[in-house]
C-alpha cells in the first residue's frame, strides 16, 4: 500500500484572499514504511511574501522569484501522489492550497475522500496534550532539532514519523524485528538446521518470478521486501552449496 505524507508552505492562512502556495514537501511510505523516494519543490508564487509568513519559514519573495510556478510543476506534482492517500497535519488546509493551485493550473482537484488528517489522529489518542508537530515530536522522541523553521520536506519527513507513531505501525516493525532477533538466537543455540535432500519446486514460473523481482524493484532500496529477497538468496546459496 502506497501513502504520500506532504507539507506545504504558504503566503498566508486562506487561498481565498489571494494567498499563494510557496514550497511543497512529499514523502512516499510503501505498506507503512519509508521507500526513501520524495517530492520537493520551491514554487513562485507571483505576488510578494508577507513578514508574517516570512517569520514562519524564512522564504521571501527575493529568493522565490526565480523558482517555477505552480502551473510548471503540477504535472509532475500528480504524478508522484498518484491516486493513493495524502497524510498530513492539518489536512484541510494543505488541501485548500493545494486545490487552489490545481484549479488555477487547470488541473482536476484532489478529494477530500483521500485525506488522513494527522492532527485528528492525534487529537483522538492524545485528547488533552498539545498535538503540534512539535508537541508530537517531542512526545514520541523524534529528532526535530533542524526545524529552527517551517519547511515543507523537513516537516514532510518529521511528519511521516510521527504518523507512524500514531498508527502504531513502528511498534509493529519492531516487534517483528524482536522476534526476528529471537528466532536466530534460538537457533544458535538449539540443534544445527538440516537442509532439505531435494531442493522444493517453485511455485511461481519464471514469468511470474520476473514480475515480481521487477515489482520489487520499484519499492526502493530500503523496502522490507529487498531484505527478504537478500535473505532468501542467501539460504538458497547455502543450501545448493550444502
Amino acid at each position: 500500500m502506497r501513502e504520500i505524507v506532504l507539507d506545504t508552505e504558504t503566503t498566508g492562512l486562506d487561498p481565498v484572499e489571494g494567498h499563494r502556495l510557496v514550497e511543497i514537501g512529499c514523502v512516499e511510505l510503501v505498506n507503512k514504511m519509508p521507500s526513501g523516494k520524495h517530492f520537493h519543490r520551491y514554487v513562485n508564487p507571483e505576488r510578494d511574501v508577507p513578514a508574517e509568513a516570512f517569520a514562519v519559514h524564512g522564504l521571501s519573495a527575493d529568493f522565490l522569484n526565480d523558482k517555477p510556478r505552480f502551473a510548471e510543476i503540477a504535472e509532475e506534482l500528480l504524478e508522484f501522489i498518484g491516486d493513493c492517500a495524502l497524510v498530513a497535519h492539518n489536512a484541510a488546509f494543505d488541501l485548500g492550497f493545494l486545490n487552489a493551485e490545481l484549479e488555477r493550473a487547470g488541473k482536476i482537484s484532489v478529494g477530500r475522500e483521500r485525506l488522513v488528517d494527522t492532527l485528528i489522529l492525534a487529537r483522538r489518542k492524545h485528547p488533552a496534550s498539545p498535538n503540534r508537530l512539535d508537541d508530537l515530536c517531542a512526545r514520541y522522541g523524534i529528532d526535530a532539532s533542524r526545524r529552527t523553521k517551517h519547511g515543507a520536506l523537513l516537516d514532510a519527513e518529521l511528519l511521516a514519523e510521527v504518523y507512524l507513531e500514531l498508527i502504531e505501525a513502528r511498534q509493529a516493525q519492531l516487534i517483528l524485528l524482536d522476534t526476528s532477533h529471537a528466532a536466530a538466537g534460538l537457533q544458535g543455540d538449539s540443534a544445527p538446521i538440516r537442509v532439505r535432500p531435494c531442493v522444493l519446486v517453485p511455485r511461481l514460473s519464471p514469468q511470474e518470478q520476473e514480475a515480481h523481482a521487477a515489482f520489487v524493484a520499484t519499492l526502493g532500496s530500503q523496502a522490507i521486501w529487498q531484505q527478504y529477497l537478500s535473505s532468501t538468496a542467501d539460504g538458497l546459496g547455502a543450501g545448493q552449496a550444502a
